[in-house]
């Protein structure tokens, strides 16, 4: 159904339903199953939305989420880098667990299992239509490279996903095309298209040899080819006609997801709307620009909080706002300037995108994996504001409980079932929690272990603080969340009593009993 025919729709809907009354009751009849929907932001950090307490830009739809649900101040992804966490989000298992789930190149074959149990087949088990609409990045095919000028599979569909529409990696990795099922959008078979991560290919410009062609100078890597008068990681060529415009990408991610809802608004869906939002390279669309004072980062916050209000606004025209579950949370943490030149450090004007936290994209401190995530269900859900350790690994099991289905003993090896927590019915969440930087942490109540691991102590390029040490570090997050303190020395059998815990959560292969 188009948006054109949908606003129609919700005219004659409007007008038949007087006051709203009888048409409100029958669409959000709470007797049958809740709509699900995962609103997925790339390098959104804890601080970067108004009601977490930033100051210097304002998230109106966000924060509208958040006052009509519930809003977790102590909500992880599963690491501090996107790869791994949408791995773990998916699979419902520590990513660290599994080699080759490290940040993949747009050329990577597809890294999650397809003998066991996923998020979307869970659900689809369950009787809900799945979507995956947006950033991708898990890789594609089974050996080798994908043939991007042939179906390609296995992919999103494989893995439990009726629909798909999305671009395989990130937006600042070749190639820079929409991929629809198994089919690149708008292909020419005339031009095919060659990817490489290894040498140039073809004859076209690349950022390191022209950088006078640039609308966006790089400031470290991206110096591969230009696309859309931006250099990105890799090499390509062909396939012009189906690359996108970065000012647009959000915007069709947009539009596909509201088309899903509108044709499956007649029963249970589960869609998961993963942004490109606000990772780099950000190029929002025209209207943003310039709008946040915070430079395109800010602008690129803005279009975001845009993207979810749209989607909010579907499910109210629709009348499903009330029995659908949303969940909007991040990736990883936040960075700054992350290979471009786009003014997100000249232009922060004092905006702390972790908040109180240190660290933030690859770093184990808690800015790496401590990230918004807000549950909204009005039919279930009271509003408030809930401190549960969750993270986004648990939400397989989580909705496996919720829809009756059973898991076998090798799925989701990591996920607890905490969808009390979820729901505000409980304000215990896990009891541990593993994350995942460069190395392993290990969170318990408020005690935070970090195990010895070797590497830098700021990743240069991006100015993040990583919390590498070759010395175990202990700190009390009730009263030390900025992990200023390290207590380990004072603390000896605390410590070796976590790191015990630790290990054995790393030896067992599963943590999920």
């Amino acid at each position: 159904m188009t948006l054109l025919v949908s606003a129609l729709l919700s005219l004659v809907l409007t007008a038949c339903q007087g006051n709203g009354t009888a048409g409100e009751t029958a669409a959000a009849d709470t007797s049958a199953k809740p709509n699900i929907i995962l609103l997925y932001a790339d390098d959104l950090g804890y601080g970067d939305i108004s009601c977490n307490g930033a100051t210097k830009i304002h998230t109106p739809n966000i924060d509208r989420l958040a006052a009509e649900g519930l809003r977790f101040t102590n909500g992880h992804a599963a690491a501090a880098t996107c790869t791994p966490s949408r791995y773990a989000i998916l699979t419902g298992e520590y990513a660290w667990r599994k080699k080759g789930t490290g940040i993949l190149p747009g050329d990577a074959s597809l890294i999650i299992p397809l003998d066991r149990a996923t998020l979307p087949s869970m659900l689809k088990k369950a009787g809900y239509a799945t979507a995956a609409v947006g950033k991708w990045h898990l890789g594609l095919g089974s050996q080798g490279e994908p043939d991007w000028n042939s179906e390609i599979r296995p992919g999103p569909n494989e893995t439990g996903f009726d629909y798909a529409f999305f671009f395989p990696a990130t937006a600042d990795r070749v190639p820079t095309v929409f991929i629809e099922n198994h089919k690149v959008v708008a292909l020419d078979s005339a031009d095919p298209i060659t990817v490489s991560y290894k040498e140039k290919v073809g004859d076209e410009p690349t950022a390191r040899e022209h950088p006078e062609l640039l609308k966006m100078k790089y400031s470290h890597g991206h110096d591969g080819t230009i696309v859309n008068g931006i250099g990105r990681i890799g090499f390509m060529q062909g396939g012009q006609r189906a690359r996108w415009a970065d000012e647009e990408v959000e915007d069709v991610f947009t539009v596909k997801a509201q088309e899903f809802i509108e044709d499956h608004r007649t029963k249970p869906f589960f869609l998961y709307l993963a942004f490109t939002d606000i990772h780099v390279p950000r190029m929002p669309d025209t209207r943003f620009k310039g709008k946040s004072g915070l430079g395109y980062r800010g602008d690129a916050i803005l279009q975001l909080d845009w993207a979810v209000g749209r989607i909010m606004k579907t499910l109210d025209q629709l009348g499903l706002a009330k029995n659908t579950i949303v969940l909007f949370t991040s990736d990883n943490g936040p960075v700054l300037d992350d290979g471009y030149q786009d003014g997100a450090v000249e232009m922060a004007n004092g905006h702390k995108p972790a908040g109180e936290m240190s660290g933030g994209k690859y770093s184990i401190l808690e800015g790496g994996t401590r990230v918004p995530f807000i549950v909204r269900w009005p039919a279930a859900i009271k509003p408030g504001v809930s401190d549960a350790l969750v993270s986004q690994v648990d939400l397989l099991a989580s909705f496996a409980a919720f829809t009756g289905q059973s898991l076998n003993s090798a799925d989701a090896p990591d996920s607890y079932n905490v969808m009390d927590a979820l729901t505000g019915k409980s304000k215990q969440g896990r009891s541990t929690l593993v994350e995942q930087g460069n190395g392993l942490a290990l969170v318990e109540g408020n005690w935070k272990y970090i195990a010895p691991h070797k590497g830098p102590k700021i990743a240069k390029n991006v100015n993040i603080a990583l919390g590498n040490d070759m010395q175990p570090q202990l700190y009390d997050l009730k009263s030390d969340l900025a992990e200023k303190n390290n207590q380990a020395a004072a603390q000896p059998d605390r410590v070796k009593e976590m790191a015990a815990k630790l290990e054995k959560i790393r030896s067992d292969g599963r943590s999920r009993k």
